[in-house]
């Protein structure tokens, strides 16, 4: 099968989620820069947030540059990510109206550690599609990043319980593993495409 509908679709999830996000966060009733401070909690969430998306974008566009073909598995596999995807709003909203209380707080960390094991499953469901020996295979190489960002994600969510925002900073320690996007399939294709010219 063709992925070009799986990728298009994926794009536009991820553009609307954006956007709910964006129009969660309500505008103050004061005129003067004060009146913004109630919504700092608020906005700490949504720039998280909107980095955890921007992150599982670009990640999922170079996974998806590599792949050759998709099935099923595939299919269901990204739908299954695009879901954890999809609650991020509310949990970030929850979190943010909450100023990072334990309950709200663990709950986002629970999104993000459902999210990184979805997208683990959509990788490995595509090097099983292509092959062990397949550049996308390859490319993917070990998954040390993947599985320390879950076990962060698990750490933080724990935390939650005594202070969120301890909790918060694991979070983010996870999205700046992940802010310079994973150069490991862009470097192997470049490599394949160079042997085959």
């Amino acid at each position: 099968m063709g992925k070009g509908r799986l990728e298009a679709f994926s794009d536009g999830v991820l553009a609307i989620i954006i956007t709910i996000m964006v129009l969660e966060m309500k505008v103050p009733l004061g005129d003067q820069l004060i009146s913004l401070k109630p919504l700092l909690p608020v906005f700490i969430s949504y720039i998280l947030s909107f980095i955890n998306i921007g992150i599982y974008w670009n990640n999922h566009h170079h996974l998806f540059h590599a792949a050759t073909k998709i099935n099923g598995k595939v299919m269901w596999a990204n739908i299954h990510l695009l879901f954890w995807l999809s609650l991020l709003p509310f949990a970030s909203g929850w979190m943010g109206e909450n100023h990072f209380a334990s309950w709200p707080t663990a709950l986002f960390g629970v999104d993000l550690f459902m999210a990184g094991l979805a997208y683990y499953i959509l990788a490995k469901s595509l090097v099983t599609l292509h092959g062990k020996n397949s550049t996308l295979a390859k490319a993917v190489g070990n998954d040390t990043k993947e599985k320390a960002s879950v076990i962060i994600y698990a750490l933080g969510i724990a935390l939650a319980c005594f202070n969120g925002w301890i909790s918060l900073s694991l979070y983010a320690v996870v999205a700046l593993l992940w802010l310079i996007p994973d150069r490991r399939i862009e470097r192997k294709i470049n490599e394949d495409h160079s042997q085959q010219v």
